[in-house]
């Protein structure tokens, strides 16, 4: 039985959406296609074990590849993400999901248990990890969608 769509108030963040650059294409170019694959592999292991699982479907390993995707095309790669699905309009995609700061701040402690190895496990050319990691923080910030 099909049921109409639960309704709730959009939480709005009052800082704009990400508008600083994108990461470094330096990064794609020391981790790889693979590497980046790998990292977001590792990155929904996680996931899998964390209060955020429900958030996610039930093929990980599927979400992990969509998310390499268009981690791949913002680092400057070809554009698999929206050969494969479309424009990423990510903040459209995410709002299905009730994403709160909490949820936020959980999504990046996660990342980063993931980041904190990534020099060693990926090849992640450490110079390039504070933007990344600020890259990643205003990206979520603009995911939040309910207080």
């Amino acid at each position: 039985m099909l049921r109409p769509p639960r309704t709730r108030p959009v939480f709005v963040p009052a800082q704009p959406p990400p508008a600083g650059p994108p990461p470094s294409p330096e990064i794609l170019a020391a981790l790889g296609e693979a590497g980046v694959v790998r990292m977001l592999e590792d990155f929904y292991l996680l996931l899998e074990d964390s209060p955020l699982r429900p958030l996610f479907p039930e093929d990980m390993q599927a979400a992990a590849h969509r998310s390499a995707a268009f981690f791949v095309q913002i680092l400057g790669g070809p554009p698999r993400y929206s050969e494969r699905h479309g424009p990423p309009r990510m903040r459209q995609r995410h709002l299905p999901f009730e994403i709160d700061p909490a949820a936020r701040a959980q999504w990046l402690e996660t990342f980063e248990r993931v980041l904190a190895r990534a020099e060693e496990r990926y090849g992640f050319p450490p110079e390039h990890l504070p933007a990344f990691r600020a890259f990643l923080a205003s990206f979520s910030a603009w995911m939040v969608n309910a207080e």
